[in-house]
């Protein structure tokens, strides 16, 4: 997915300009510190670095956000991870007695790639997506959201673009930090349908009573699936992936479309006869023939990297990263926006360094002049980085970001009232 606007060998240059002047750093350590509710979250959190030519740099933690802007500076580093919160401050893990350093709490986290639907999906294979393909983030997203927020009762969930071909998930509620291992591992595999590697053909197997979670997620693949399966990826319309949908089925009834679909050319019906074939198997078999909903969830339910939910001590892709390869920087997602979310408007180191080259409006250097009166040399400096930031496609992106965070300030404004109404009834 290459980016007409990006060239790779321009990023030694562009990434400190960037770090100096548009990453939005007081939005993110606001964001990690999660409201100061609990002491040294912040510090004792890793921090990974992937610098020039993969050098990987481990174990990384600041204790301010000063600190963690100078090092980011001085470093430039090409992909940025995060990790748990540890016992001990990272930086510090080999001065601590063997076996006491531990990883604590972390987001719960969903890392959904393309890569993992390459036999779904005819336009696109390994790291290349497209419009036509971008469907199958956009359903994992809706299944995902829905299932965490009213199954689980999660609030606060930061979606973000991963760069180039996927989307990560952020559960950032205290209860979904404190998860073990176990639970992380339970909620993973109750997400989790489509099993079986290449050499599995039929993925999804549903039983009767069909779970009332998997019903939800059928009523968002239902939505998406005319277009996205039938008319986009045409599964119902060349041999070969004909013949893969029929090898879902039961052995009869994939005899008797066969002999159908001799006549019937069109997607849309061969798909109607499907579903009237399961209508038909369903009100005379004893047992659940659910075959037209496992075809619609195989296509189209999200595949999950379970291992990358399970473990507290993962590392995942932070937010407002640039992809290296395509330049895009990781954008956290506006829900409102889902259905129009286009991962190739998504802009790039290059376009944002351009447009604050670009002169300013009348308008703004007269604001500007005005900030520069009122404020300190140091107040100025803060206040010139929030408008550098304005002034580029990055702006919206930071925005929602500003938005989510603000809805967990609320929580944090709770949770610390509640802690000083306990401290006042001691």
């Amino acid at each position: 997915m290459p980016s007409s606007d990006y060239d790779s060998s321009c990023l030694p240059d562009l990434l400190p300009l960037y770090y100096r002047r548009l990453f939005p750093f007081s939005q993110y350590y606001r964001w990690l510190n999660y409201g100061g509710v609990q002491k040294n979250y912040f510090q004792n959190r890793e921090f990974s670095f992937t610098l020039k030519d993969d050098i990987y740099v481990r174990y990384q933690s600041f204790s301010t956000q000063s600190e963690l802007e100078k090092e980011m500076q001085k470093m430039n580093p090409y992909k940025i991870d995060i990790g748990a919160v540890y016992s001990h401050r990272p930086n510090q893990h080999n001065t601590v007695k063997s076996g006491t350093f531990q990883a604590l709490e972390k987001e719960l986290v969903f890392d959904i790639d393309m890569t993992d639907y390459d036999d779904v999906r005819s336009c696109c294979s390994a790291a290349d997506i497209c419009s036509k393909c971008w469907t199958l983030m956009t359903i994992a997203v809706r299944i995902l959201d829905r299932a965490l927020r009213d199954d689980f009762g999660f609030q606060h969930l930061l979606w973000v673009y991963s760069g180039r071909r996927g989307v990560h998930c952020w559960v950032c509620d205290e209860a979904a930090r404190k998860l073990s291992v176990a639970a992380r591992s339970a909620v993973a595999e109750y997400l989790s349908l489509v099993k079986g590697g290449e050499e599995t053909l039929k993925k999804v197997v549903l039983t009767d009573p069909i779970h009332p979670f998997i019903r939800e997620s059928l009523a968002a693949v239902e939505r998406y699936f005319p277009r996205y399966a039938l008319q986009d990826q045409d599964i119902l319309g060349r041999k070969e992936s004909v013949d893969k949908v029929l090898g879902l089925m039961p052995e009869d009834v994939r005899k008797e479309l066969q002999q159908d679909f001799q006549n019937e050319k069109k997607p849309e019906t061969r798909w109607k006869l499907i579903k009237e074939q399961a209508i038909r198997k369903q009100g005379t078999a004893k047992k659940g023939q659910h075959f037209e909903k496992e075809i619609m969830l195989q296509y189209c339910y999200p595949r999950l990297d379970v291992n990358v939910s399970k473990g507290v001590n993962h590392l995942l892709k932070s937010p407002f990263s640039v992809h290296p390869k395509t330049g895009r920087i990781s954008v956290p997602m506006d829900l409102k926006e889902l259905d129009t979310f286009d991962p190739f408007a998504v802009p790039t180191i290059s376009l944002i360094c351009e447009e604050l080259d670009r002169p300013r409006t009348g308008e703004e250097e007269e604001k500007s002049e005005d900030i520069k009166e009122k404020e300190n040399e140091k107040d100025a400096a803060e206040r010139r980085k929030i408008r550098d930031y304005k002034r580029t496609s990055l702006a919206k992106y930071v925005k929602y970001f500003d938005q989510f965070l603000d809805g967990m300030a609320r929580a944090w404004k709770g949770e610390i009232l509640r802690k000083s109404d306990l401290q006042k009834d001691f």
